[in-house]
């Protein structure tokens, strides 16, 4: 710390000894101007974070659900369709971040044109996960590879989307003002998301099969009213089917559109793009990225939250619909918790500017706890369900700003203590993704074999007793142990206020003194 205040010392003093003309006044000027954002640029940049959102909500509440009471896989093989997916988009973003700080420069920049290339595959794969092939024996397969296909496709465009933070301004107050912009999109995204996959799917949902106690209540049916039923359960399955290819076929085209204003609205700043250093091989990547200690701890503390908002997540459609009886409300719930956090982005962005952002990810984090507590106490009241979902919200918000306004300060931190080390942020940000998506995929495949352990029955009117308990200890008890424990991490966290304060203003004086060294050689060549 002393190193730091000696050197921030010293460069002030420099600085204050530079000779001063009116044409590095000008310089310094236009360079400052470079570097602010406009409101167009931010939300034509804060748009692109909108696919990976709507995509990863519709895929997130509703793939499990698709795939037992749709898709007619059992258990098992639902269980391993999400843990490979989820494992194998955690191993492809170290890969695709090895190879993004690697990509040469382009006329457009070295992020955009990953983005601007892998969108339209994306999309095809993306609406043929939704899609029931007419074959029996390879459904495991069908799914298994277009959801690894798609997986590996959006991290193609999501991780030097995410870099790209890092890339539109040197400004750490115009970075953090766009990644406001862009959080605030994103959770809209997932508002979309649920909104048109639950409410167009929630409009046609499957009739229920009747369980062994369901049968026992209604033992006077006949064997042709059964048969009828039969008949009107495979004729609504059709609906139910055609109705996740429309919601799909829908997010296809939003997810086209906004990438395309991305690309059209968003340009790369060439000198902040250009990697200075010399590439660097994976493993070196690896040793590198988690060789910084706050960046550990960071990942660290959201490898557990997002854990635990994972688990809620892939559960809540299926606990909606089961534990708490809401099987043709669900989608609505959902719908407000994404709504709730959507209004209170906006106070989670003045928050953390008011109290620090280690002080907003405590407040933020634990106020989802009561919800967690109180949906799974509480009586199967609708009114009640939604005033709780409402107030969960407000945690929601603060999961979905937090992480990713955190992430340029340990990056920042790194630029501060390894000056020499330059143009590896896709890195950062690809192994920040990779361990929290790992997690999630071992999360999905734990909880989805574990309602196979339970006696969980696809499409059951009700479920065995076990499959409730089950369902309450997968979005209550698990997330809230797992906060705790990241929570308990964050409290090492080393970067606070002062800290971030203090490194702006050193790579604030870095970049003066190379463009001072910049504007010198360009006075010399008007002389």
């Amino acid at each position: 710390m002393a190193k730091g205040e000696g050197g921030e010392q010293y460069s002030n003093a420099s600085l204050l000894n530079k000779p001063v003309d009116s044409d590095s006044i000008k310089l310094s000027r236009k360079h400052e101007q470079r570097n602010r954002l406009s409101v167009c640029n931010k939300i034509c940049y804060a748009i692109g974070g909108a696919p990976y959102q709507i995509t990863g909500c519709a895929l997130g509440f509703f793939l499990q659900l698709y795939l037992l009471d749709v898709a007619q896989l059992d258990p098992f093989y639902a269980s391993i369709i999400l843990f490979v997916g989820r494992a194998w988009d955690a191993i492809t973003d170290p890969t695709v971040g090895f190879l993004v700080s690697r990509s040469p420069w382009t006329r457009v920049g070295r992020m955009l044109p990953w983005i601007l290339l892998s969108t339209p595959l994306a999309v095809l794969s993306y609406f043929l996960i939704w899609y029931v092939p007419p074959f029996e024996d390879h459904k495991v397969i069908w799914y298994l590879f277009f959801y690894c296909l798609f997986q590996t496709l959006q991290t193609c465009f999501h991780v030097p989307y995410s870099a790209l933070t890092m890339f539109i301004s040197s400004e750490q107050k115009e970075r953090d003002s766009a990644t406001a912009y862009r959080m605030t999109v994103e959770v809209l995204g997932t508002v979309l998301g649920t909104a048109i996959q639950g409410q167009i799917v929630g409009m046609v949902n499957p009739r229920c099969v009747p369980g062994p106690k369901d049968i026992l209540a209604d033992v006077s049916n006949s064997s042709a009213s059964a048969s009828l039923n039969d008949t009107e359960h495979a004729i609504s399955l059709e609906h139910t089917r055609t109705a996740y290819m429309i919601a799909s076929g829908v997010i296809c085209l939003i997810y086209v559109l906004c990438a395309i204003i991305l690309f059209c609205g968003v340009r790369e700043q060439k000198e902040s793009s250009r990697p200075k250093s010399e590439p660097l091989s994976f493993f070196q990547g690896i040793k590198l990225v988690m060789g910084h200690g706050p960046y550990a701890k960071l990942v660290m503390v959201f490898l557990f939250t997002s854990l635990a908002f994972m688990l809620l997540e892939g559960n809540f459609a299926l606990f909606c619909s089961y534990t708490l009886g809401f099987r043709n409300d669900f989608q609505n719930i959902l719908l407000i918790i994404m709504l709730s956090a959507t209004l209170t982005i906006p106070f989670w962005q003045w928050f953390l500017t008011k109290f620090g952002k280690k002080t907003a990810v405590y407040v933020g984090t634990l106020a989802v706890v009561p919800f967690m507590i109180l949906v799974v106490c509480i009586k199967s009241n609708l009114i009640v369900t939604y005033i709780v979902s409402f107030a969960a919200g407000v945690g929601v918000a603060a999961a979905f700003l937090l992480p990713w306004s955190m992430l340029p300060d340990v990056v920042d931190d790194f630029q501060v203590h390894n000056p020499q080390a330059t143009g590896h942020e896709a890195l950062f940000y690809s192994f920040y993704v990779f361990f929290t998506k790992f997690a999630s995929g071992v999360s999905l495949g734990i909880s989805t074999l574990s309602l196979d352990f339970a006696g969980y029955i696809s499409r059951g009117c009700s479920q065995p007793a076990e499959v409730d308990i089950t369902l309450k200890v997968l979005v209550s008890a698990a997330p809230i142990f797992l906060i705790m424990i990241g929570l308990t991490i964050l409290y090492t966290y080393p970067i606070d206020e002062e800290r971030r304060q203090g490194n702006r203003k050193l790579l604030q004086e870095q970049r003066d003194e190379a463009d001072s060294e910049t504007e010198s050689t360009e006075l010399s060549n008007i002389i």
